[in-house]
């Protein structure tokens, strides 16, 4: 395999769908020399058959608002692969969502879960409906008339969904009642649920307690920790919010928060007390991350990320592409020791080889913010169990999955210098366990 001649064959095959192509380019240019060691994996064209989702449903979505006017959404599922597991990924809801959008999800999700060592497949879905500033009655009927359209699709042993940006857990809530009452089963089919009803303990806490992990991982190897180190964190949704509650906890300063009008930077820190409030603030009242600011007399600014402050460690947890060159350099400029991505490819292919050629840790999305699926996959296992695990259970399960996840990156990754290429480690170690059990299974 030529990686360069494969990408150019899918620009041309996939025109306009430039985020899909990012993630496949990122994958098979750390992937080439490894896969041609394996003759057999290029007899069966195995590469082609594991850049293209297994199948891609979209469909219409129909509702109506609260002033009784008809609106339509688009709505999808990629099914990108399930060689190890069924397919398991998140819904996104949100105005940006697109085709390119969801398939590079989908295919970031296959390696991402093969990394957990969990069985689970990838996949991704979701639709350009936004539930920001919508009621609950109407994300309740968007949510309802998507699962009549969805619900075909998916169950416990095909297809289990799970929440993403815009989804939380309201959102999980209304899908599973209309997935119940649609099928006459209750069954794990979609995951994040609340606990009344099948969910997990430290479920919501997962993607930024794991990225905390893996980030402490990637610091044991130098020999630091996160006492007293300043963090700059991107976002202020679920991820952002528990990343910054266990950064709290091992004794670091959270310095920034941000959300789609901008970022708060506050000298003094983000402690407890602050955090409740951005947890009030944007769960309960849906605020915008300015009002932190004007409570608490910090700087705000407006339509900016907060990457140019001064920091030890960068922790993006908002969307994808949030880091480019510039702002990678400014982040290396200011001494940052660490990069660990709680978001889905936050940094651009030019941020991150900023990160590398300066020699600092960096931890890309598929490995670092696995720990959400991780624990999406062990409430799957308590669902069918009919079991609930305490937090400490779930928690020291989960704490072992990011240690094992570092251990294989290290493993795959290691330079002739030292240096560990965390890009490199989790693309080799997730492609390997996917390709071997594709090519168990045969062509299909």
């Amino acid at each position: 395999m030529k990686s360069q001649e494969v990408i150019a064959q899918l620009e041309q095959r996939f025109p306009g769908q430039p985020e899909y192509i990012q993630a496949v380019s990122q994958v098979l240019n750390t992937i080439e020399e490894v896969y041609n060691q394996h003759p057999e994996f290029e007899a069966a064209n195995l590469i082609e058959r594991l850049c293209i989702p297994d199948r891609i449903v979209k469909f219409r979505v129909t509702w109506t608002d609260d002033k009784g006017k008809v609106r339509v959404n688009n709505g999808y599922r990629i099914q990108h692969n399930n060689a190890i597991g069924p397919y398991k990924g998140g819904l996104r809801f949100h105005a940006s969502v697109n085709e390119s959008i969801l398939k590079f999800l989908a295919f970031e999700q296959t390696f991402k879960n093969s990394l957990t060592t969990l069985p689970m497949g990838g996949a991704k879905g979701g639709s350009d409906f936004s539930p920001r500033g919508k009621s609950n009655a109407e994300v309740m009927r968007f949510c309802q008339a998507f699962m009549t359209e969805l619900w075909r699709n998916i169950g416990p042993d095909t297809d289990v969904p799970a929440g993403d940006i815009g989804v939380g857990g309201r959102e999980v809530g209304y899908l599973f009642g209309m997935y119940k009452k649609l099928t006459r089963e209750h069954t794990g089919t979609l995951t994040g649920k609340g606990l009344e009803f099948g969910g997990s303990l430290v479920r919501p806490e997962a993607t930024g307690y794991g990225n905390v992990y893996f980030l402490m991982e990637m610091l044991k190897t130098k020999g630091q920790d996160l006492k007293g180190k300043r963090v700059l964190i991107s976002g202020s949704g679920n991820v952002a919010q528990y990343t910054a509650e266990k950064v709290l906890q091992l004794g670091g300063t959270v310095l920034t928060m941000s959300d789609s009008n901008g970022y708060i930077y506050d000298p003094e820190g983000i402690d407890r007390e602050k955090l409740d409030y951005i947890m009030e603030l944007k769960n309960l009242y849906r605020g915008r991350i300015r009002e932190y600011a004007e409570k608490y007399g910090c700087k705000y600014v407006e339509n900016a990320r907060p990457w140019h402050e001064v920091g030890d460690i960068a922790l993006p947890s908002a969307t994808q592409n949030e880091i480019d060159e510039e702002d990678a350099k400014a982040l290396v400029a200011n001494g940052v020791i660490a990069v660990s991505e709680g978001a889905n490819m936050p940094s651009t292919p030019a941020a991150i080889k900023v990160f590398q050629e300066a020699r600092i840790l960096y931890a890309p999305g598929k490995a670092a913010n696995a720990g959400g699926v991780s624990v999406s996959g062990l409430e799957m296992s308590q669902n069918s169990e009919r079991l609930s695990w305490s937090s400490q259970e779930v928690d020291n399960r989960l704490h072992s999955i990011m240690e094992n996840i570092h251990e294989n990156c290290v493993k795959y990754g290691t330079l002739p210098d030292g240096y560990v290429d965390y890009v490199k480690g989790a693309n080799i170690s997730g492609f390997m366990k996917v390709a071997r059990a594709m090519m168990a299974q045969g062509i299909i």
